[in-house]
């Protein structure tokens, strides 16, 4: 049974993440398991970096690790049993990466239903369920 899970939430749009968090905290109550929220914030591109403040990928970090706790908080599972990591680089790389770390028997991820973009490039689901080395379960919204 899954006793690991992580779920990777995208907080531009937290509420896109609902499904798959209350999904993960079903099972972790049903296992004594551990949910892990995880954040993934973009590198700043090299171009950009003359014009943002010195400190920008200090604050970025600091507010989303102080929204990921928030959240991490209202799952209502014990404090033990929840987690928040904010990691900096490509999306699906990271939650990989993260998934090796912990490491996690299952990710639970939303994905938004595949457009024509997604159908070409891929999506970061798509990846994730490609090249986890753990299974994946997508919620879909």
């Amino acid at each position: 049974m899954f006793k690991q899970l992580l779920v990777p939430v995208d907080l531009a749009e937290p509420e896109l993440a609902k499904p798959a968090i209350d999904t993960a905290v079903a099972m972790a109550r049903s296992t004594s398991g551990h949910v892990r929220l995880i954040n993934v914030l973009p590198m700043t591109p090299v171009m950009l970096a003359e014009y943002v403040p010195p400190d920008f990928d200090v604050q970025q970090r600091k507010n989303s690790e102080e929204t990921l706790a928030a959240l991490a908080r209202g799952t209502g599972l014990e404090p033990g049993h929840v987690s928040s990591v904010v990691r900096q680089g490509g999306i699906y790389h990271e939650v990989i990466e993260e998934a090796k770390t912990m490491p996690a028997d299952l990710i639970v991820m939303t994905s938004h239903r595949p457009d024509m973009r997604s159908y070409f490039l891929g999506s970061n689901a798509g990846h994730v369920v490609r090249y986890a080395q753990c299974s994946v379960l997508v919620v879909r919204n």
